[in-house]
């Protein structure tokens, strides 16, 4: 149960937390954005939104956590990459009225993903062990 439980924190920051955060001016409805980008950055909420909702009913109904640890590894760890090469594309942060969300000192997705993925690594090695046990 603990697995699971760790599991869904995560896929809850992709597909629920992240998209409460981001229907607004600062992207989806951004003025300042193309809207060629917001149509990008909405069709990327919508998937992950779908991904979750899928890794949840595996989770929970269908018993495959590792394959839900795995797709929140493919979208939390999407983000990290991007993060980690967005000088070289220009990508940031920093919101468009100059404020970056931050949580003890580090950039708010940057921590949550993190943590998805420690989470979500830490649920497919207890249920591992728990299968051990038998």
């Amino acid at each position: 149960m603990l697995a699971k439980l760790l599991v869904t924190i995560g896929i809850v920051f992709y597909a629920v937390v992240v998209p409460l955060l981001e229907v607004n001016q600062t992207h989806v409805f951004n003025p300042a954005w193309e809207p060629h980008a917001r149509l990008h950055e909405t069709w990327q909420l919508f998937t992950n939104t779908a991904i979750g909702v899928y890794s949840v009913w595996l989770v929970w109904i269908k018993d495959h956590l590792k394959l839900a640890s795995l797709l929140t590894l493919f979208v939390t760890g999407g983000f990290l990459i991007a993060y980690w090469l967005r000088d070289g594309y220009g990508g940031s942060m920093v919101l468009s009225d100059g404020s970056e969300k931050m949580i003890l000192g580090i950039n708010l997705g940057l921590f949550a993903y993190t943590l998805a993925i420690v989470l979500a690594v830490l649920a497919v090695v207890l249920e591992q062990r728990r299968s051990a046990r038998g």
